[in-house]
């Protein structure tokens, strides 16, 4: 049976379909949300330990930067030539054929994207346990507290979604400058370290993989703004969006990563389990302990509410194109968004929350096991950039990646080079990852056989 290279998502008569409702700030403060989540308060201390040399840590983040930018410039391409709210899904079945979008869409909606929201959920319960205890199970009570609103918020609409997501985004940002703010201009001069021995400048560095594969799992996120591009008004102001809010996040992290190591020193920073509170600590004394805890979970919040506004969009296009999970393909005109696929994410989520419950860190590594699938597919949305310019080359681009192909080129190798180094760091354990895409494969045999009966 051959697999047509167009989607079934494009705009048709058959029942409602997802409108131009956003304007550029609500995309930037949604794909800001996205990006910035728990990791900028932990991930700078092990990005300096794999670097060992200060000017080389903050050159890193800055490379991180870059390299988000020139791969949101691949995805403003595509994301103006073939809008749709499946996003990377849409982009995979135009380029690939309806089965490898289906593995995608099914490894989005089982792990990828309800994981995440499960993930972050749970982070936001514990840091908010240490400001209001609810019991021997409180970081779980408020995870699902915060799934079941934060659901409950976007299956109201779109505009409440975004709402939210906005206000959510705006104190986020300013924890962000708190942290920069305390580390440049708060924050003592921290005490000279031991005197070391002569750094040898061969192995100064030696650790960039390490550090480039934590700095872009910081800077991720980004790419899921391809689910909201049919719903952002006017054409070419996805690219906009995506190239405001990721230089906002580039500039940010480089500033927070020099006010890290000007506030506690490079000998600390290395040292630290949890820079941010090290940093407020000492900046500020005992409030800053506290103070580190609403940050994080504030920016818990922004990534669990911006998830499942992304998420629900993909498992409503992979509802769209197959019957076999039909109930998530309808959009709710009412409420602009697929309430039912919402409802599912939820489900999902919760159920994960209460795996965790159960085994604290069990579903934490069945996402970080995912990495390896997760960068597989997006250096395949990389090659699809090639593939569709040469297969569709009468399609409309309001925006075209410069230095086409050089800067695709550059993104494609990038993807490559994360998807052997998160193999290298998990090893055997990215084995679950292709777990669930096998049980994905069975599910998709049987679509197709019942498709052609």
């Amino acid at each position: 049976m051959s697999e047509p290279s167009g989607s079934t998502l494009a705009p048709s008569t058959q029942g409602a379909q997802p409108k131009a409702s956003l304007s550029v700030f609500d995309a930037c403060t949604m794909i800001v949300g996205l990006i910035v989540g728990a990791g900028v308060f932990g991930t700078p201390s092990i990005v300096a330990g794999a670097m060992n040399d200060e000017m080389l840590t903050i050159a890193v983040w800055v490379a991180g930067g870059l390299f988000a930018i020139i791969g949101a410039l691949c995805y403003g391409e595509l994301a103006t030539a073939f809008p749709s709210a499946g996003g990377e899904y849409h982009f995979i079945q135009r380029a690939y054929g309806r089965s490898l979008a289906f593995l995608y869409g099914w490894a989005r909606m089982t792990v990828i994207v309800a994981g995440s929201i499960a993930v972050f959920a749970y982070l936001f319960g514990d840091y908010l346990s240490r400001v209001i205890n609810l019991g021997a199970h409180s970081a779980a009570i408020w995870a699902a507290l915060v799934v079941i609103v934060l659901t409950a918020v976007n299956y109201r609409g779109i505009q409440e979604g975004k709402v939210t997501q906005n206000i959510f985004t705006v104190l986020e940002v300013g924890g962000l400058v708190l942290i920069i703010v305390a580390g440049l201009l708060l924050a003592p001069t921290p005490a000279a370290p031991p005197a070391a021995a002569g750094g040898d400048p061969w192995h100064l560095g030696k650790g960039v993989g390490t550090a480039l594969l934590f700095v872009l799992f910081t800077y991720g996120g980004w790419n899921d703004a391809a689910y909201i591009s049919a719903e952002v008004k006017g054409e070419r102001n996805m690219v906009k969006a995506l190239l405001v809010a990721i230089s906002l996040v580039a500039v940010l992290y480089v500033l927070i990563a020099v006010a890290y190591t000007k506030g506690l020193g490079m000998h600390a920073l290395v040292r630290s389990d949890a820079p941010a509170a090290d940093l407020l600590k000492v900046a500020l004394g005992p409030a800053g302990e506290m103070t580190i805890s609403l940050m994080v979970a504030i920016a818990a919040l922004t990534s669990v509410n911006g998830s499942i506004i992304v998420g629900a969009r993909s498992n409503y296009a992979l509802g769209k194109d197959w019957p076999v999970f039909g109930y998530l393909g309808q959009w709710d005109a009412s409420s602009g968004s697929p309430r039912n696929a919402m409802l599912v994410q939820g489900a999902i989520a919760l159920a994960l929350v209460l795996f965790g419950a159960i085994q604290k860190t069990g579903f934490k590594d069945l996402i970080d096991y995912s990495q390896p699938v997760f960068w597989s597919f997006f250096m395949l949305i990389g090659i699809a950039l090639f593939v569709l310019r040469a297969r569709e080359p009468n399609v409309a681009r309001p925006f075209r990646v410069p230095l086409y192909p050089v800067l695709p080129a550059i993104f494609v190798a990038g993807c490559g080079f994360l998807v052997y180094k998160s193999l290298e760091f998990h090893q055997m354990h990215a084995l679950v990852g292709l777990g669930v895409l096998a049980i994905g494969g069975v599910i998709l045999l049987i679509a197709r056989g019942k498709n052609t009966k």
